[in-house]
Parts: structure tokens; C-alpha cells; sequence
């Protein structure tokens, strides 16, 4: 059965005591509405899924330029997260320069997930509008063949899907650092345009990853919203074959999807997946040419103007990020 949820609105700062008893009755709410959706409740470990027959709904056509001046809130601030105002973490390799994105981007700490390497691939590129020529080219995913890249899309207030899944790979990143995992990513903007879907594949087979996420924002119509996670279809083509990782990313999906419900209170999807928040495809080259477990994380609907203010809001993609990594560790963790 669809499960809709509660509709959610933005984080607002506590006005006054008297607020108390209607914050508490709306924490009540979304907490009976999580509870009710039982393939979820139990600790990411959910049963079913979907049958490969849903495909997600068609992005908007790549942009030609993001606007100039997107104002997103970049909430919570420094001293809360540990960021910098402008939202990304800053973080540079021991030449000063930004990080490698294939190389780790520091020492791991010691924790539980020591000795584990996770590929983050932040979705897309601030820059891709700028090269058209490089992301129109075409490249072989196994069952045919695709544009290396697209543009992304956006919100209608123009805070574009490059800059949010770049935020939220950062705060992914910080928070698998403290569990002592080694994280590499794709990108980390400090490339031009790209890399291709096919590089990024090879990006996380050459690191030999226990788990690789690519981490989206959707463009869909305005009333369809929630989260999805994509999942890889069983493909064995030309240069794909995912056979061997359907099971183990099937299993990382279905953790990080119900992490991801229990930390951001976001129902999954209206609009695939038939209410399971779980969508198998065979077209993506991310995907198809993956040869370690690997998902995609559809975090929201930017084009929706209620999934947009969750997803422009540091706070929301705070525990956005909190929900993904708990997933990686759930599965890392067995």
C-alpha cells in the first residue's frame, strides 16, 4: 500500500515555552506516521521492495546556466556542524590544493568502521552548464549508450542539485571520518565539469569499495515528492554486469532508506517506488557498471516547492546526511 506522509514543514526556531505543547503533539504525529509504515521500522532492515517494474520519473531538461544569485538557508552554522558559512567544508590536500576526489581525504580516525573504504559520488557538477559539448558525449553503460552527464536540475529559487549533493557529501563524508571509515569521492569541486557516469563507476571499482552512493536531488512535478532510493537491476551486457551486487546494494538501499526515514522524518516517495521508497532500474551507467555495491539516493524533489524547503535548509540536509551514513554503517556493519 502508498504510504503518504505527514506533510512536513521546514525547521522553525523556538518562539516562546508556549510553543512546547504544539511542538510535542507534532513530534507525536510524525512519530506514530513512521511507526505505521512497518516495512521501514526496524532499524533500516526493512523487507520487500520493488519489483523493477517502476522507473523514476524523467528529469527536466539539463539548464543552460543556473542563475546568479541562489539563497538557500545555510543553517546550522559553524559552531554547529562544523562548516563554513558558505557551505562547503574546505577541506585541501597536503599541498594546499583541494583534495584529490579519487584519493581519501584524510587519515581515518579509529572506530568500528576501520579499514572499510566508501566511495561518496556527489551527483553532477556545478560546472557541467558551462561545458556542454564534454557532457553531451556519448559513453557505453553495457546496455547502450548515454550522455556522460547532465546539468542537474534545480529549485525554482535556482539552489542547484550540484550544490546540494556536494553539501550533503561533505557532511556524509565528516560523520563516516568519525567512525573511522575511509571516504573517497568523485569529485569534490575541483573539476571543471564531470567526471562521465562511466568514470565515476570506475572511480569506486578502482578503490575497491565496501559501498559506493551517489547522491541526488530529483526534478519532478510540482505535488510529487519524497525520497527514493535506485537500486541496480540484474544487467549482464556489453561492459555491465551487475549480477554479482545486485543482492548487497539491494541490502545497502533498503538500510539507508529506512535510516534515512527515521532521521529526517521524510516520507518515501508519492510518485515511485509504490510507497516503498525503492526503485530498480537498468539504465543508469553509474549503476550498470558498478562492480561493488552501489545505490542512488533521490533525496527530495527540488522542483516541488515543499521538498524544497527542506532541501535548501542546512539543517534538513544535516540530517540528511545523518540518515545516509547510518545506513552505510548498518550495512559496513552487517
Amino acid at each position: 500500500m502508498s504510504y503518504v506522509g505527514p506533510d512536513f514543514e521546514p525547521p522553525q526556531p523556538r518562539r516562546s515555552p508556549l510553543r512546547r505543547p504544539l511542538t510535542v503533539a507534532v513530534a507525536a504525529v510524525v512519530v506514530g506516521s513512521v511507526a505505521g509504515w512497518g516495512v521501514w521500522q526496524a532499524v533500516g532492515d526493512p523487507g520487500g521492495g520493488d519489483d523493477g517494474s517502476n522507473r523514476a520519473a524523467a528529469r527536466n531538461q539539463p539548464r543552460t546556466a543556473p542563475p546568479a544569485s541562489p539563497t538557500p538557508s545555510t543553517e546550522p552554522t559553524a559552531s554547529e556542524d562544523g562548516e563554513d558559512k558558505d557551505g562547503k567544508d574546505g577541506r585541501k590536500g597536503d599541498d594546499g590544493k583541494k583534495a584529490s576526489p579519487t584519493a581519501s581525504s584524510g587519515a581515518a580516525a579509529d572506530g568500528p568502521l576501520k579499514g572499510k573504504v566508501v566511495v561518496i559520488d556527489p551527483g553532477h557538477n556545478s560546472g557541467n552548464f558551462r561545458h556542454t559539448a564534454e557532457i553531451n558525449r556519448k559513453v557505453n553503460i553495457g546496455t547502450g549508450m548515454k550522455e556522460c552527464d547532465t546539468t542537474g536540475t534545480s529549485t525554482n529559487g535556482g539552489y542547484t542539485e550540484a550544490e546540494f549533493t556536494l553539501d550533503v557529501s561533505r557532511r556524509v563524508r565528516a560523520l563516516l571520518e568519525q567512525q573511522g571509515a575511509t571516504v573517497k569521492f568523485t569529485q569534490d569541486g575541483n573539476r571543471e565539469w564531470g567526471p562521465c557516469i562511466d568514470e565515476r563507476a570506475r572511480i569506486g571499482n578502482a578503490a575497491e569499495a565496501d559501498a559506493v552512493v551517489s547522491i541526488h536531488a530529483d526534478g519532478s512535478a510540482a505535488g510529487n515528492r519524497g525520497f527514493h532510493v535506485i537500486l541496480p537491476g540484474a544487467v549482464h551486457e556489453g561492459a555491465a554486469d551487475t549480477r554479482p551486487i545486485v543482492g548487497p546494494s539491494r541490502d545497502l538501499g533498503e538500510r539507508i532508506a529506512g535510516k534515512f526515514v527515521r532521521e529526517t522524518g521524510s516520507a518515501p516517495s508519492n510518485y515511485v517506488g509504490g510507497g516503498t521508497g525503492l526503485v530498480t532500474r537498468q539504465d543508469l551507467g553509474g549503476l550498470n557498471l558498478s562492480t561493488v555495491p552501489k545505490v542512488f539516493i533521490e533525496c527530495g524533489n527540488m522542483r516541488d516547492s515543499k521538498d524544497a524547503a527542506l532541501l535548501t535548509t542546512g539543517t534538513w540536509r544535516q540530517k540528511a546526511a545523518q540518515g545516509i551514513s547510518e545506513g552505510i554503517v548498518s550495512f559496513l556493519r552487517g
